[in-house]
């Protein structure tokens, strides 16, 4: 696996900024010298095993944890500073649970919050918000009769309405099924063309493989990587090739990748996993040459969890 180097290029020049931020609660350091930046126009997912640090980033971020070292923006305004507020009612969140009346149906509750956004209870937005999360249908219907997935709804619904320029999202298909987890992913992909930048923090690797464009990963409160998720998982595989051969070729080679500096472990499918700094056309002529003809030879595709494991180090549960 590739050694990553954590980047903290253009800190400072984007919708969200973290430099050299550090939460502690008395002896523990739970954020420890974070920086990385949310840029206009992205959609960042923030990653790290459970007790990362992750939610302790966002709610300095807002204001609502305050920060012991270093400094954390929102459009440029660091918690305190006169733009903060400003800078607050540009920014949308959902933040562990959804702050909903139970005894409100959806509708109110999003008149309720529209009305503290400074907008008119009647705004058309709020109906096309209900839609757009799925709760159309169930716009008279009590919240405490929600399920946990129609609250994560209606909270991610509460987030948009003021068609902020930032959206903050802390797991936000918790409690969704899977048709569900797949409307949402298309609701947080369609926001940037909508003029909403996104930072999501989640622990559904699979999923946020497939949501987010930025990948920030983090682990016991430090950067370990980020970067373009394409770009991140391409030069993850980039020297990883799965070759398939005949069983009674198998050990000849093995021996003739090994001897050319390569690692090579058996998957005990007839298939040679070998990493290195090689390309598929030198494995080819280094086997034909010895004779040896591969039935199969591709580069492997990493995937975001394994790439996250690696450069973590995390028990699987944590990164399930």
């Amino acid at each position: 696996m590739k050694q990553w180097r954590a980047s903290t290029r253009g800190v400072g020049v984007g919708f969200a900024t973290f430099e050299s931020t550090t939460k502690r609660y008395g002896a523990r350091t739970v954020v420890d010298g974070l920086s990385f930046e949310v840029a206009e126009g992205s959609v960042t997912g923030l990653l790290g095993p459970n007790g990362a640090g992750k939610t302790t980033a966002i709610r300095m971020l807002l204001g609502i944890a305050s920060v012991s070292a270093g400094s954390c923006a929102l459009f440029g305004a660091t918690p305190g500073s006169p733009g903060f507020r400003a800078a607050v009612r540009q920014t949308g969140s959902l933040i562990e649970s959804p702050s909903i009346y139970g005894n409100a149906s959806a509708l109110a509750n999003l008149k309720i919050w529209a009305v503290s956004r400074g907008l008119s209870p009647r705004d058309p937005r709020i109906g096309r918000v209900l839609e757009r999360v799925g709760l159309a249908g169930r716009g008279d219907s009590k919240a405490k009769d929600f399920s946990l997935g129609m609250r994560q709804r209606l909270g991610i619904g509460m987030a948009i309405l003021h068609e902020p320029k930032l959206v903050i999202l802390d797991e936000p298909t918790n409690g969704l099924d899977p048709a569900g987890t797949v409307e949402i992913r298309e609701l947080i992909r369609s926001l940037p063309s909508q003029g909403t930048t996104v930072l999501v923090s989640s622990h559904v690797l699979g999923e946020v493989q497939k949501t987010v464009d930025h990948v920030v990963i983090i682990a016991a409160g430090r950067l370990r990587a980020s970067g373009a998720m394409d770009e991140m998982l391409h030069q993850a595989s980039a020297a990883a090739f799965e070759v398939g051969l005949p069983p009674d070729a198998m050990t000849r080679g093995r021996e003739v990748l090994e001897a050319r500096g390569l690692a090579v472990e058996a998957n005990g499918d007839g298939r040679l996993t070998v990493t290195g700094e090689t390309h598929g056309a030198v494995l080819s002529r280094a086997l034909a040459e010895a004779g040896v003809f591969p039935e199969e030879l591709h580069r492997r595709e990493e995937s975001l969890e394994e790439m996250f494991l690696a450069i973590t180090g995390a028990p699987e549960e944590a990164a399930a």
